[in-house]
């Protein structure tokens, strides 16, 4: 997570966000879809975050990107459901990742990682599977849209 004022990121940071959140996710569904449609069958899940619903400090790229997710994923969900294809959207709230490791800003990573703490801890990537498990698990006819995570104190 390439986290930072717009004005002090690299720009190298939007190419690499944009190319994991935005791209990968365009070019998966494509791979994946036109079989999906063939069988009259399939599930798709992208995960998302908390930072596609609202906006955080330090997180416009971020949040562009995660925006994007949200936007992508409800869009081809209507043109698919009458392939009988599901889109889900996950969207964690803060959780234990490497990612925080991309930020060079030693200020917003102390600064999160106080936020963390300061919550009590945040999720795991298991709790996130969980979730991911569970919407995958009802039966076809059946799309959970959405599912937002986050640790019980995470505010907002």
């Amino acid at each position: 997570m390439l986290l930072g004022q717009i004005d002090s990121q690299n720009a190298s940071e939007f190419s690499r966000m944009l190319d994991v959140n935005v791209n990968a996710l365009l070019n998966g569904m494509q791979i994946v879809l036109s079989d999906m449609k063939q069988r009259n069958e399939g599930t798709i899940i992208n995960i998302s975050s908390i930072a596609g619903r609202k906006t955080f400090p330090n997180h416009a790229a971020y949040c562009g990107t995660k925006f994007a997710v949200h936007a992508i994923s409800e869009n081809v969900r209507e043109e698919v459901a009458e392939y009988n294809v599901r889109v889900i959207t996950v969207a964690p709230g803060a959780a234990e990742t490497e990612l925080l490791g991309h930020t060079s800003s030693s200020e917003i990573k102390a600064g999160y990682e106080a936020w963390k703490d300061d919550m009590g801890g945040v999720l795991s990537a298991d709790d996130v599977a969980n979730a991911v498990i569970y919407a995958y698990g009802q039966p076809q006819n059946v799309c959970i849209r959405e599912i937002v995570i986050a640790a019980t104190k995470q505010q907002p």
